[in-house]
């Protein structure tokens, strides 16, 4: 527009501008309007003098308040002022009539009002009457269907039409009965003259308008064929839902789409995606305290809570894993290489490396658990525990199906919503304990699991869908390998945690116990002191396990009767535990270990070792022979293999017999009796046998066995001596029963090395591997007589 400012004198060649806000004069129309703003009241004024003539025109914005030629639209509509009336606060209320369409060609401002020059828009009539007709007739029955279906219009406006002029006059007339026409299609009707164009875009939004009227209806139809009249609140919710349903639009507000849009926000797979939005939409069609919609949106609320992509990142140093591993464990060296391994691996290719499922094999108390916790914090990942113990469904892993009531996911869906990361490390806690049932077995669920090609789109069976695991950083811990199935233990690594040595549970009483009870208990260091001594009583009287849970609870309760002396005599400041103390307030020594007596006759007596829950122990094996019938009896509660042990030792004393200078018939004519007292505990495993011989070639020779000699080996018929488990506990617990010498199965010389250091050098190992050479070490007298003298 070109602006010059200049006096402004009436002519009727210039007109005041009138804007006005979201409203578009059409010609012929009369409507009221109130003037508020000054510079609106002077233009109107202005008008006033110059024959009641006014331009108005729509604003562009309705936020600007003092708007300029360049806010307002320069199409518009030369109008004539036909009432005025002076409200209360200065403001005017006019009656005004469109007279022509007009634009703005000059813009004459001044300070007070906006004052233009312009030019009619005279309507284009097309020269082809015959195609014009033709839309006009359109044009009517569109209106008299859209009449039909609004009862406000009349629909009698259209039969005056005879002529052109009154074609123009009328099809401004319906834009003006089209009240859902928005802003923007009125401005675009008044800026068209061409009278042929502007019927047909009429024509156009007549037909849009009576689509939706029909589509109103008929949700209305359906809605009062289903609910009654005076159910309001229920009746408006199910129009709404209809509404919707016809459109095909989605809902804007409420519940849905807050869960709509957190679902945008979740990059969740095309499947997951397509399943939630299918749930969505069922759920606006469901009545909100129905049952199938709790189901639906306890499963959206799932997809939701679930991480998809959202991950931590990984605090690769390897310094700083190394120094949180030792803080936090004593030991351990096995595990801490592998963890460390994992992490330079990682480091080095700068992606996850496959096949990262640890399983921790040892005894209660060893700290399979906690070390999953500080391999988590070594990596800087979010850490989840799942147990297994007891489990014997398979939906606890897989989830149950949503058809069945209070249905859930499984445990590794609900460890995920926990950890909120994609890649926790999740610690699937005694994995040995899993049983099975007529429901499944939670074994084979975990095949999918544990295996790196296939959980990358695992499925629960609730959320039925692809989830991937591949992130996952998953650790097993077992008491035993035994108790898990074969499948499983294929896909995991095995790192064995064996039983602590004393030296070891010293060492972490002193530096791990100790300092976290005291910090428990609020005692300072000062208050409460106990000599290394004094913890080795605690340790080898009080305690028989391979972990260090009983010493933990043993040093717990000296911290609370410390407590408890400080409250009774406030003057103590600080306590020593010493011997005295420990015997006062525990008790007697419960697993007191001492040396078999060296006077003892220990003829049919032989020292065995033994692999325990709770770590080594030391197992007397008697043997006695007496006239019969060549009966062999067995008691202490023992097992099958152990019974085949005896046996397999029994048929090689038979095969040597002549060595040992028995007769060859000796069995026919006595009856043997091998006893292993603690009858109530069961008892099995084939590395008694040697011992078991022993015991019994001592009592058919007459033989006594050296009381400070150990022993653990399988035997065959043959007599060779094959490898055991569990040595490095065996061994412990002969050296704490003074055990001088252990003999050993040569095959378990190499494995024996790697823990040697941590046994030291207090008892002799004699390593073996045939049972003539045992039978030479463990008995006082050579049982092979002068004739094998000769042969060395």
């Amino acid at each position: 527009m070109n602006v010059e400012k200049e006096a402004i004198v009436p002519n009727e060649n210039i007109l005041s501008l009138l804007p006005l806000k979201n409203v578009v004069i059409l010609p012929k129309s009369i409507i009221p309007i109130i003037v508020g703003r000054e510079s609106s009241i002077k233009a109107v004024e202005f008008a006033l003098k110059n024959n009641k003539t006014i331009f108005i025109t729509a604003q562009k914005s309705p936020d600007i308040e003092h708007p300029t030629e360049n806010d307002v639209f320069e199409y518009g509509t030369k109008s004539i002022i036909l009432q005025v009336m002076r409200m209360p606060n200065n403001a005017l209320k006019i009656l005004v009539e469109g007279i022509s369409r007009a634009k703005v060609t000059k813009v004459n401002s001044t300070n007070e009002f906006i004052c233009i020059n312009y030019e009619d828009l005279p309507t284009i009539n097309s020269e082809n009457h015959i195609e014009i007709e033709a839309i006009w007739r359109q044009l009517q029955t569109l209106y008299i269907s859209y009449a039909k279906l609004n009862e406000r219009i009349p629909a009698d406006l259209l039969n005056t039409a005879r002529s052109n002029e009154d074609m123009d006059y009328l099809t401004d007339t319906i834009a003006l009965h089209l009240t859902s026409l928005s802003f923007n299609e009125r401005q675009e009707i008044l800026e068209t003259a061409d009278l042929k164009e502007r019927m047909l875009k009429i024509a156009g939004l007549l037909k849009k308008e009576i689509e939706i009227l029909k589509t109103e209806q008929r949700i209305k139809g359906h809605i009062q064929n289903q609910v009654e009249k005076n159910q309001r609140e229920y009746y408006l919710n199910e129009q709404i839902k209809a509404i919707q349903k016809e459109l095909g639009r989605e809902d804007q507000h409420g519940e849905i789409t807050q869960l709509r849009d957190k679902l945008k926000g979740l990059h969740l797979t095309k499947e997951a995606q397509e399943k939630a939005e299918k749930e969505l939409k069922r759920l606006e069609q469901m009545p909100s305290l129905s049952s199938e919609a709790v189901v639906s949106r306890n499963y959206v609320d799932w997809i939701i809570s679930l991480p998809w992509n959202k991950k931590t990142k990984d605090s690769i140093s390897l310094e700083q894993a190394e120094k949180i591993l030792e803080k936090s464990h004593a030991k351990l060296n096995k595990a801490k290489e592998r963890i460390i391994e994992f992490l330079a691996a990682k480091k080095f290719s700068g992606s996850t490396e496959k096949a990262t499922i640890i399983c921790l094999v040892g005894p209660p108390g060893v700290g399979k658990t906690s070390l999953g916790q500080a391999i988590a914090q070594s990596l800087g990942r979010e850490f989840v525990r799942i147990s297994l113990g007891g489990i014997r469904d398979e939906a606890e892993i897989r989830g149950h199906r949503r058809t069945y009531i209070g249905a859930l996911p499984g445990k590794i869906i609900q460890a995920m919503k926990k950890a909120k990361y994609t890649n926790p490390v999740i610690l699937l806690d005694e994995i040995d304990k899993m049983s099975r049932d007529m429901h499944g077995d939670p074994a084979a669920a975990l095949l999918e699991v544990l295996d790196p090609e296939q959980n990358k789109s695992f499925t629960d069976h609730f959320l039925d869908l692809e989830y991937d695991l591949s992130n996952v950083m998953f650790i097993t811990t077992a008491n035993h390998i035994e108790g898990i199935p074969y499948p499983l233990l294929d896909r995991m690594e095995m790192i064995s945690l064996s039983g602590y040595s004393e030296n070891e549970k010293l060492e972490i009483a002193t530096k791990f116990l100790i300092p976290k009870k005291l910090k428990e208990y609020g005692l300072k260091s000062s208050q409460f002191n106990i000599s290394e001594d004094n913890l080795r009583i605690i340790i080898s009287e009080y305690t028989k396990e391979a972990g260090v849970r009983q010493i933990e609870r043993i040093i717990s309760k000296l911290i609370r009767k410390t407590i408890q002396r400080f409250l009774v005599n406030k003057s103590t400041r600080s306590i020593s535990i010493t011997t005295e103390i420990i015997r006062e307030w525990l008790g007697q020594a419960k697993y007191k270990k001492t040396s078999l007596d060296p006077k003892k006759n220990t003829v049919g007596l032989a020292t065995g070792l033994a692999w325990t829950e709770f770590g080594g122990d030391v197992l007397e094996i008697e043997a006695t022979v007496v006239p019969g019938k060549g009966s062999v009896t067995l008691t202490g509660q023992l097992g099958e293999v152990m019974q085949e042990s005896a046996q397999a030792a029994l048929s090689y004393i038979r095969s040597r017999s002549k060595e040992l200078g028995l007769k060859g018939s000796f069995i026919s004519s006595k009856d043997i009796h091998i006893h292993i007292p603690e009858g109530s505990t069961p008892k099995d495993g084939p590395s008694a046998g040697i011992t078991m011989c022993i015991a019994l070639v001592s009592a058919l020779t007459k033989n006594p066995v050296k009381p400070d000699f150990a022993m653990t080996g399988e035997i065959t018929l043959r007599g060779r001596v094959l490898a055991v488990g569990g040595l490095k506990e065996k061994i412990l617990a002969a050296k704490q029963y003074k055990m001088n010498s252990v003999i050993v199965p040569k095959e378990n010389f190499d494995e024996i090395q790697e823990f040697k250091k941590d046994i030291g050098d207090d008892v002799k190992l004699v390593y073996l591997e045939n049972m003539d050479e045992v039978l030479r070490q463990a008995l006082i007298n050579n049982p092979f007589g002068k004739i094998k003298q000769s042969r060395k």
